[in-house]
């Protein structure tokens, strides 16, 4: 059984060597430990210190892509390094090392294929209280898009099975955490999570610029990640508002028309009969994005094979 822990990086030399310095070596139940750290275009000697503290690779971008694609080639990475578990951290230290064994064990007992690291945002310190009820509010909105239960669906440190490793495709550019669970939960794959506690921060995240930037980005990954799974719910969605809003302001024509003759009420005629059109053309949307999401699934699953056949996968 091979572990192998993923670090993607941007400038962080400073806390980066106590982050590998804090990763267990030996875990019972796992044969063999690797560190890869993913220095996604830094600016400073973060891949030095890496090298320094003893990672076994090294993946360098010349620019900076975004945490997301960075996650995506240290899973990928991971995978042809032969990973059964993938454990990716942060690295700002922030996820205390000593909790991997605790977060890997639910899939070590074959209880789950992705756990996530639970740092009860409502408790941490450095959170102002708008953050806490907007974590609070996001992670309600993940949990109900996702069908899971996950109370911290922000953190990064999580595990993954080799399973669910294989079957992640991350299309966002801004982060990964959101979307990775909501495809868990709609690839029917097991997920859960540990109550861990975080270590002190040492810095203001880099992923946003402020809270409106994070807020208004996580909302447009949220409807796009929701949509590509459920697309004919969500036009269907849309559709049905569009018609009830033309039928309501029809039936006001209409009543107008029988009683006063509908003088002066054509522009409610005309606005009816655009919102019955865009309704119509929604759900005619809806139909057609569907029958490419079933296209999609069966891409996705073929991509899963390749990937195996790629790697010589027989597990």
């Amino acid at each position: 059984m091979k572990l192998v822990i993923q670090i993607p990086c941007y400038n962080e030399s400073s806390t980066l060597g106590q982050t590998i310095a804090d990763l267990p070596r030996q875990i019972k139940g796992i044969d063999d430990i690797e560190v890869i750290v993913i220095d996604d275009g830094s600016t400073d000697d973060t891949a030095e210190v890496a090298r320094r503290a003893g990672a076994d690779q090294i993946i360098r971008s010349p620019v900076n892509q975004g945490l997301a694609r960075a996650f995506s080639e240290g899973l990928d990475v991971a995978l042809q390094r032969g990973a059964d578990i993938v454990v990716n951290t942060d690295g700002d230290n922030q996820y205390p090392g000593d909790a991997i064994p605790l977060l890997i064990a639910p899939i070590l007992h074959g209880e789950a294929d992705l756990v996530i690291g639970n740092r009860a945002p409502h408790r941490l310190q450095h959170f102002s209280i708008l953050k806490r009820l907007l974590q609070y509010l996001g992670s309600w909105v993940v949990r109900g898009l996702s069908g899971t239960s996950v109370p911290d669906t922000t953190s990064g440190f999580r595990a993954f099975s080799r399973r669910a490793a294989l079957r992640m495709n991350v299309v966002s550019d801004f982060t990964y955490t959101l979307e990775t669970i909501i495809q868990a939960g709609k690839k029917q794959l097991f997920v859960t999570h540990v109550d861990i506690e975080a270590n002190e921060v040492t810095r203001p995240s880099r992923l946003f610029r402020g809270m409106r930037s994070y807020v208004t980005r996580s909302i447009g990954t949220l409807i796009r990640i929701y949509a590509l799974y459920n697309p004919l719910r969500v036009f269907a969605l849309l559709g049905g508002v569009l018609l009830l809003a033309g039928g309501v302001i029809g039936a006001r024509f209409t009543y107008y028309y029988f009683t006063s003759g509908g003088s002066g009420h054509v522009q409610s005629l005309i606005l009816a009969a655009v919102l019955l059109l865009a309704g119509f053309q929604a759900m005619l949307f809806g139909l057609m994005a569907d029958l490419l999401a079933s296209s999609r699934r069966m891409l996705e699953d073929a991509l899963v094979r390749i990937r195996k056949l790629e790697l010589g996968d027989t597990k």
